[in-house]
């Protein structure tokens, strides 16, 4: 097994605002900065490799958090919104009403318009897992986390999650050869102590 911690990116404008960003290129807002400057990887884990969506905002994190040598990986990127970014949930429903019901009820199968699935992200992830040999550190996003909660959990995301999960946390797992995920503990503090 091979340890892997996950690790949300710090805030934006558009999170601030709600708005789905997906693979818009959005820096990290001051906000964002401000709190992760306040952030300490807690030391169990400061012997691991870092590695990082290509977005900048969780390169950003990954820097302020005094990540070393962060390696980018491209299969770390967000979940492909499609035409959905830009838009709150809350626009989406209220614009698309009984469709946009219907397409979250498929939960893991869920598409948005010229988008990506949850379980796209899994099958562009399940190589990369399956490639880790070393504890690694991921910082990435909601809805790669998301996905790998899922994987872990066997949560097909149709109903709530099974385990809540703070996103100004960090989350570790076990992978396998196969790629085959473990939940081992959730909601780790970045506070400084």
């Amino acid at each position: 097994m091979t340890a892997l911690l996950v690790i949300r990116h710090g805030k934006t404008v558009w999170n601030l605002e709600k708005k789905i960003q997906g693979r818009r290129n959005i820096p990290l807002c001051d906000e964002g900065r401000a709190q992760l400057r306040q952030f300490s990887l807690p030391a169990e884990f400061s012997h691991f490799n870092w590695v990082s969506s290509p977005l900048i905002r969780a390169r950003e994190t990954a820097e302020l958090l005094d990540g070393v040598k962060i390696a980018v990986e491209e299969r770390l990127i967000e979940m492909d919104w499609g035409a959905w970014e830009g838009y709150t949930i809350r626009d989406l429903r209220s614009g698309f009403g009984a469709a946009m019901a219907q397409n979250e009820a498929k939960g893991l199968h869920m598409t948005p318009d010229g988008g990506e699935s949850p379980a796209d992200v899994q099958a562009r992830l399940l190589p990369w897992l399956r490639s880790l040999t070393v504890p690694t550190i991921a910082v990435t996003h909601k809805g790669v986390i998301r996905a790998l909660k899922s994987l872990a959990y066997h949560w097909d995301m149709t109903d709530k999650s099974p385990v809540p999960f703070d996103w100004n946390c960090a989350h570790l797992f076990d992978v396998d050869r196969n790629g085959d995920i473990v939940a081992k503990r959730v909601n780790i503090s970045l506070e400084r102590e």
